[in-house]
Order: structure tokens, then C-alpha cells, then sequence
């Protein structure tokens, strides 16, 4: 654990020892101060280096399982966002993030955080007129959205300097191959 966290663990141990006790729980604690704390870097990454240990498991409706170890989500989200960075997301721009309940949308939200990037959560059966809305009035800089390849499931992204067109979309899906 990295020493940016010591505050924020500290915080919730007291909250999770005080559970039981909501008047003083209320009355002791004290937001720590976290000037330069990223949970996504400073807590969750460094728990789960090496950690083999199930920390998502997503179940489809036909009894399929899917299972990643907290090394595995690091691993991957820190791929999306070297692929975000490379596309110039940075800190305080939004994200769209048009993606289902699987294990990409998880890594994409661990991803944003790491990079400090606002996820503004959009269903995937948005309509066209909503979704130009949402972009406009959101200043959404950058779109995760769910593909299909060779039946995988992946996510493609699109930076705020492409427009989003069908052949934009293609590139992200060719690039999500490589």
C-alpha cells in the first residue's frame, strides 16, 4: 500500500469499527485530508499486485462465469488507460461510458479513475438525438462504447479528436485486435 493511503484506510477502519454505532461514528470521525490521493493508483493497485484472489465475477444469464483476479483488473485497466492517454485524455475531462455490465466496463471505470477523467454512465440503448445532447451539454471529450468481435466483447474508444463516425468506430475496434 503506498503511504497516500495510510489516511484513507485509517478513515475506514474507523468507519468499519464504528458500524454499529451511528452516534459515534458521527461525532468521531474526521474526513481525512487526501491532497494527492487516486484510490484507483494508490489503493487498488497496490492491493492487488499479485493478487490472485477473484475480485470480479460476472454471471450471464446461460450460467457463464466470468472471473478476474484484482491482478488481472489492474493489469487491464492500466491498458485502457495507457490507450485513453494515448488518445489525450487528462484529468478532469469526461468520459462517456456506453458500455453493459461486463468486465470491460469495470475496467474502463478503474481506467478513468486512474487517469482522473469524470464518467458520465450512458445506457447503451441511447438514441441518436439523446446521445448528441448528452455530448453537447456534458463536454464529453472521449466515448467508450461496447463492441463484438469474433464474439468477444470488447471496448472501443474514441478521443475527442476523431469524430465519431462509422469509420472512426472501425479503427477503435481494428485497434481493440491488436
Amino acid at each position: 500500500m503506498t503511504s497516500r493511503a495510510a489516511a484513507f484506510l485509517q478513515a475506514r477502519d474507523f468507519l468499519l469499527a464504528h458500524r454499529e454505532s451511528q452516534s459515534e461514528a458521527v461525532r468521531d470521525f474526521c474526513w481525512p485530508r487526501l491532497e494527492h490521493f487516486n484510490w484507483a493508483l494508490d489503493y487498488f493497485d497496490s492491493f492487488a499486485a499479485g493478487n490472485e484472489r477473484t475480485a470480479l465475477w460476472i454471471t450471464e444469464g446461460e450460467g457463464v462465469d466470468q472471473k478476474y483476479s484484482y491482478a488481472e483488473l489492474s493489469e487491464r485497466s492500466s491498458r485502457v488507460a495507457n490507450a485513453l492517454h494515448g488518445l489525450g485524455a487528462k484529468r478532469g475531462e469526461r468520459i462517456l461510458l456506453m458500455v453493459p455490465n461486463v468486465a470491460p466496463m469495470w475496467e474502463t471505470m478503474l481506467a478513468a479513475m486512474k487517469l482522473g477523467l469524470v464518467v458520465v454512465p450512458t445506457t447503451t440503448q441511447i438514441g441518436t438525438s439523446d446521445l448528441a445532447d448528452r455530448m453537447k451539454r456534458g463536454a464529453i471529450r472521449h466515448v467508450a462504447f461496447l463492441g463484438c468481435i469474433a464474439g468477444a466483447i470488447k471496448v472501443g474508444i474514441v478521443g475527442h479528436r476523431q469524430s465519431v463516425d462509422k469509420v472512426t468506430l472501425k479503427k477503435a475496434v481494428i485497434a481493440l485486435l491488436k
